[in-house]
């Protein structure tokens, strides 16, 4: 007696993740913000302590053709102070399409050192990666895409404001 409801049960199991269905993602790439590591960071200069924020987002893409090989950028990364200014952070290296009919999810971390001057302050009249005492600090956020091998653009995401102190 036992056994069959043992059978019965493990069956019963066993038909439920058999329809379990698969997820549904879109052909765009869908990007979601997660986190960083810190909202206060020193600007990059020759004399300043090394720095360096750490940006995660997650993924989703319906057809599974996301990163490229070669020179392609498919990670964009926007500084809010100048919206116009690509920031082409890198190439996500090619996901396998094979098994991937169902689309891909995954999460994305990279890092951005201050230094020598990738982050600094930009004050009111445009001069920038300077020390201004009238200018203490400065703040922005990260706005951050990506797109697929056909041309797919993901949707835009932001970070939580940054403050950079502006020694």
């Amino acid at each position: 007696m036992k056994s069959t409801i043992w059978y019965l049960f493990s069956g019963g199991i066993l038909l439920i993740l058999a329809c379990t269905q698969p997820p549904d993602y879109p052909k765009e790439p869908r990007i979601e913000y997660i986190g960083i590591n810190k909202k206060v960071i020193t600007q990059g200069s020759r004399s300043a302590t090394a720095d360096t924020l750490v940006v995660t987002f997650s993924f989703t893409d319906g057809d599974g053709d996301l990163g490229s090989e070669g020179d392609a950028r498919n990670i964009f990364i926007y500084d809010s102070r100048s919206p116009n200014d690509t920031i082409n952070y890198g190439n996500l290296l090619p996901i396998s399409e094979q098994g991937s009919g169902n689309g891909v999810s995954g999460e994305i971390t990279f890092t951005l050192p201050s230094k020598p001057s990738n982050i600094c302050c930009i004050f009111p009249d445009r001069r920038a990666c300077l020390t201004d005492p009238r200018y203490p600090q400065d703040t922005f956020s990260f706005l951050i895409q990506m797109s697929d091998r056909a041309g797919n653009m993901s949707n835009l995401i932001r970070t939580e404001t940054i403050t950079i102190l502006c020694q």
